[in-house]
């Protein structure tokens, strides 16, 4: 009995979403190229706070995919070594209020410390913290380092190609994907295409003149403590008020387990 060859699927972008996509794909028996114009997680899925949330989705209508991410997470940890392989692990999440005193004021600022519901590193002007996630419901990833470790299994364990890049347009005939045309003239033949481009899903012809994808811009900066043991492992989500602005800041701080904290701005 004649056995159908696999199909080629090819899928275009190496960020967290394209590579999992190649990951999977390639897992179930399909021939998957991956196309990246650059490096693997070389943007926002590398530079990203890697939180996990079981049910903040709740009562949405990504509730069910969010549940389901956050358990496939927890599995690929035990498959992957995750913990020591790209940073997993459950973490407390907490919000609280930041009030940023004048530089002409004279008064002493009331340390947060005191309260029991803060790690012992946070230790300026905080008040209000609340737990909005726990060690059961909320986790971490390093983005950058799960995002290759992924891509790595992917093509040792089960053949994933990668090819570097750029993607200059689609053939399609008959309403279907024939192949993928890259700059230069390399031409990649597929039975389907899977698209991952991100913010430069606009940049491609065939998307852009059906809908429009744009991308969200913000900082990312990367603290280094002086004592990298004693950051424990807390997410903060900020309203800071800082003195000179009426209108607060939403710093979001993700403490890697080297010690390292990431605050996204």
């Amino acid at each position: 009995m004649a056995v159908d060859p696999p199909k080629k699927v090819v899928v275009c972008g190496g960020g967290v979403i394209g590579v999992c996509t190649a990951y999977f794909l390639a897992k179930k028996g399909a021939s998957v190229t991956l196309i990246e114009k650059s490096n693997i997680a070389c943007a926002a899925s590398g530079k990203a706070g890697g939180f996990l949330a079981l049910d903040w989705c709740d009562g949405g209508p990504m509730e069910h995919l969010a549940r389901t991410s956050f358990n496939l997470h927890r599995t690929l940890s035990e498959e992957l070594n995750g913990p020591q392989s790209y940073g997993y692990r459950s973490l407390a999440a907490l919000s609280l209020t930041v009030t940023e005193e004048s530089k002409r004021s004279t008064s002493t600022s009331t340390s947060s410390s005191s309260s029991s519901a803060l790690p012992s590193w946070v230790d300026g002007p905080a008040h209000g913290p609340k737990t909005i996630g726990t060690h059961e419901t909320t986790a971490q990833v390093h983005p950058q380092l799960f995002t290759r470790t992924l891509i790595e299994n992917a093509v040792e364990k089960y053949g994933v190609k990668i090819v570097i890049g750029k993607l200059e347009r689609l053939e399609v005939e008959g309403g279907r994907v024939e192949s993928v045309v890259l700059e230069g003239g390399n031409v990649v033949d597929v039975d389907a295409v899977v698209l991952a481009l991100g913010p430069w899903s606009s940049k491609l012809e065939l998307l852009s003149s059906r809908f429009r994808v744009s991308g969200l811009k913000a900082h990312s900066i990367v603290l280094e403590p002086k004592e990298p043991n004693a950051i424990t492992p807390h997410a903060l989500f900020l309203s800071y008020n800082a003195f000179d602005r009426r209108v607060p800041l939403d710093p979001e701080v993700y403490p890697r387990p080297t010690g390292k904290s990431k605050p996204l701005l």
